[in-house]
């Protein structure tokens, strides 16, 4: 044999890495997790009220502290990961996600509760950015890599979507801790077999981990999403005001540090990159859409439709079926066509499903709901993998971790902005509906909190009025949903023109890295 030919397939080998696919399918495994763990505790919530008794405030910090503290720590734990090894950063965050998950399974108390799903974001936001730099790390031929990422993101998107089946089945059958206990087995999985078969990977030109920048980044984003949220659900206040100001003023801070740092936690001189922040701005705002659009869709199938849980989930299924799809064949597409005509084309169908929503009423049929979610993952699927395979391609190996935490954060603050923004909307609407004679005033206040609270504060009602303030509020849910679907598909609809012009000219490589 030559030593040519002995060359060409030392090549081939560092090209395509054996056990790359087995390898891949186990870091899925993590993300899929992450990515159900943010939503399968909206059905075990009135399970684990009932258990716990937590106060209304304690109820909201127990749904949204996980996705606070991932969204807030992405970016440092991307930039860590650089430093001190991806792999290895991923083995310990999986460990950790296992054992808190447990913590969480066995809460007995509200606080312990809220401790423990802190404590799960953390070891969330060490697996998230990982798993993509990794997969930049096992597959150097960009076409295979295009796929990875497409079997990466259709996991991401199809999370969200799993989750509500997940926790339907589980509540039906077991106890509400065991929506946590289901990730032991797939994360003890995740450490053995990815201890063999996942190959580390650094930035061997690492700087100092900033400290100040990590609390900085954190204390920034956490402000912005929660003001957000603190405004969608109770308007304006001086709480919502507070944390707006300090969460930008953190932010802005953050950005600043970070262009003269020698080695800075997030180099922000990639955003100068047109593509980079395209994709970037694509990312979240098509998450926004996505997330917003199941999330009040999982309260119409079961509140207004009056589906069991399981059967609610179920029939959001067609959202994930249509993002793994497409993020399996996008990659393929977008060359074949190009990037800008993929990730436009799934922002404007995203957007026009949306539009077909705002003409929903409390009887609308099965096949335009399921049509309309199917529409919403194949175009979320195209946008969402082509633009993760962007962002990742547009910048150096070594800065892989920091990149896919950029992409990560986008897909965070776009499930957290998605549920907040048209949230208020619908809440807003909600709320001015007019309770019919003859219910008491404290009913009356329950049944305007939310469409669950109606539906609850109805049962000591005689049978006519309950009804009468049921179909009341129900009408005026899908009068908020209407508007909101509106809203949604306007941003998304300039969003894909938008990126159809930053687009211009981007490309996802063709040939193989050396």
């Amino acid at each position: 044999m030559t030593t040519s030919s002995i060359r060409t397939e030392s090549h081939i080998e560092g090209v395509h890495r054996p056990g790359r696919w087995l390898a891949l399918s186990v870091l899925v495994l993590a993300v899929l997790l992450v990515a159900v763990d943010a939503t399968v505790l909206g059905l075990a919530t009135p399970f684990l009220s009932e258990d716990l008794k937590p106060s209304g405030t304690q109820l909201l910090w127990i749904g949204d502290v996980y996705s606070f503290v991932i969204a807030g720590l992405l970016v440092s734990m991307g930039s860590l990961g650089d430093r001190i090894g991806r792999k290895k950063l991923l083995l310990i965050g999986a460990t950790a996600f296992g054992a808190l998950s447990v913590l969480n399974a066995y809460a007995t108390s509200p606080e312990m509760m809220i401790v423990a799903r802190a404590l799960l974001g953390v070891a969330g936001a060490t697996l998230m950015p990982s798993t993509l730099a990794l997969i930049r790390n096992l597959f150097h031929d960009p076409r295979e890599r295009s796929l990875a990422i497409g079997i990466w993101g259709a996991m991401a998107s199809a999370g969200a979507a799993v989750g509500p089946v997940v926790g339907g089945f589980l509540l039906e059958h077991f106890w509400w801790g065991s929506v946590f206990l289901i990730n032991l087995p797939v994360m003890a999985v995740l450490v053995l077999v990815g201890s063999k078969l996942i190959p580390e990977s650094k930035n061997p030109n690492h700087g100092p981990w900033d400290l100040p920048s990590v609390a900085l980044s954190l204390v920034g984003v956490i402000g912005v999403v929660y003001a957000v949220k603190e405004l969608a659900s109770h308007g304006l206040s001086l709480d919502a005001a507070v944390a707006a100001l300090v969460g930008a003023t953190a932010l802005t801070w953050f950005v600043r540090r970070q262009l003269t740092l020698p080695a800075p936690l997030l180099d922000m001189r990639l955003f100068r990159h047109r593509g980079f922040s395209g994709a970037v701005l694509a990312d979240l705002l098509t998450i926004l859409g996505l997330s917003g659009l199941v999330f009040f869709l999982s309260q119409f199938f079961q509140l207004v439709q009056g589906r069991q849980p399981l059967e609610a989930g179920l029939a959001e299924l067609p959202a994930a079926i249509g993002a793994v799809t497409a993020g399996l064949i996008a990659g393929l597409v977008a060359r074949r066509f190009s990037v800008r005509s993929v990730v436009a084309g799934g922002l404007a169908a995203v957007g026009l499903s949306l539009a077909v929503l705002t003409t929903l009423d409390q009887h609308t049929g099965y096949p335009l709901l399921g049509a309309s979610l199917l529409v919403v993952g194949v175009g979320a699927g195209f946008s969402f993998t082509v633009t993760a395979d962007v962002i990742l391609s547009s910048v150096p190996k070594e800065q892989a971790g920091s990149a896919s935490a950029v992409s990560e954060t986008a897909y965070e603050l776009g499930a957290a902005l998605g549920i907040a923004i048209l949230g208020s909307i619908v809440t807003g609407v909600y709320r001015g509906f007019a309770a019919p004679a003859g219910v008491p005033s404290d009913i009356a206040s329950a049944a305007h909190e939310s469409l669950g609270g109606a539906v609850e504060a109805s049962g000591g009602l005689a049978p006519e009025t309950a009804t009468a303030l049921v179909t009341s509020a129900q009408e005026a849910f899908v009068d908020g949903l209407r508007i909101a679907a509106g809203v949604g598909a306007a941003v998304l609809l300039a969003t894909a023109v938008a990126a159809w012009f930053l687009l211009k000219g981007q490309r996802l490589e063709e040939g193989v890295e050396h």
